[in-house]
């Protein structure tokens, strides 16, 4: 039996990235590596140029906890942009957007949410104490993927003792109002046995510049219904 760091992640709305810098910026079904650990860091109070390599050894499995209010929808927004040609290092956009006046080019783009996201996390490693008193206090603001979503519930985190990441999920809570949710998948990373797997694109290798390594994530059929948080 070894620890086990539990916590759940509860929104109105969410997004879990998708690749970026593309006119329509999709979200995908349940949250990445870089996505928790983006998450662990805000509640310790790392930014981006800091060294997340405290945050790389930790194992982590996601259960997507299913429920009748799960569903998606898509936003536009309208991005301004000044040519390069027409302003020379500005020292700010507010600068570079008053030098250009009407001469900018303006662009629709589509952002894809999911609706009432519900997700277990379970972290195993070193600094479990540490990580855990950071998401009962988090230093910055703990957000479902963009600052449009924040969580709708405490994380509700505890260490718990458990013989395997199955077991430690049985033992995540979930808001009261989201009493009967289940979950049927676990994911996390893929072993030699593990029949159904993928690939994903969300291994944190510099976080300040955006780059990620491929993983292979295995989706392990089970049957969790969550404890509710008192």
């Amino acid at each position: 039996m070894k620890q086990f760091l539990v916590f759940t992640l509860s929104a109105s709305i969410g997004a879990m990235g998708d690749l970026a810098g593309h006119e329509r910026r999709g979200s995908l079904m349940w949250p990445g590596r870089s996505a928790i650990t983006g998450l662990l860091g805000a509640a310790l109070g790392l930014r981006r140029e800091d060294n997340f390599a405290v945050l790389d050894s930790l194992g982590m499995a996601v259960a997507p906890f299913q429920h009748q209010t799960d569903s998606g929808f898509r936003d536009y927004h309208t991005v301004e942009t000044v040519p390069s040609a027409k302003v020379k290092a500005p020292n700010s956009r507010p600068d570079a957007l008053r030098t250009a006046g009407r001469d900018t080019n303006t662009t629709i783009t589509l952002r894809d949410y999911r609706t009432g996201p519900l997700f277990g996390i379970v972290v195993w490693g070193d600094g479990l104490e540490r990580l855990k008193a950071a998401l009962d206090t988090p230093v910055f603001t703990l957000y479902f993927g963009r600052k449009s979503c924040p969580l709708s519930a405490p994380v509700g985190a505890r260490i718990v003792g458990a013989s395997t990441a199955e077991e430690a999920m049985s033992q995540a809570r979930v808001p009261e109002w989201r009493n009967g949710a289940i979950a049927t998948q676990l994911i996390m990373e893929a072993e030699k046995d593990d029949s159904h797997t993928e690939f994903r694109h969300d291994r944190v290798i510099d976080r300040l510049h955006w780059h990620f390594g491929v993983r292979k994530v295995a989706f392990r059929q089970v049957h969790i219904e969550p404890e509710v948080m008192k």
